[in-house]
């Protein structure tokens, strides 16, 4: 019953980790880069000249 209980807790947490991500993948977020390129040189191909991605 225990290993039952516990399962169900680890897909509910693998769950909402999935859906947070969907989520921010459509609000605009990135998972790989958050468009400040200072933090990674430009390597994620993002736009680096535009005003919104310099710090």
């Amino acid at each position: 019953m225990g290993t039952i209980i516990v399962g169900l807790i680890l897909v509910l947490i693998v769950f909402l980790i999935i859906r947070s991500m969907v989520k921010d993948k459509k609000s605009g977020k990135s998972i790989q880069c958050g468009g400040s390129c200072s933090h990674c040189a430009g390597h994620c191909s993002a736009p680096c000249d535009t005003p919104s991605n310099r710090d």
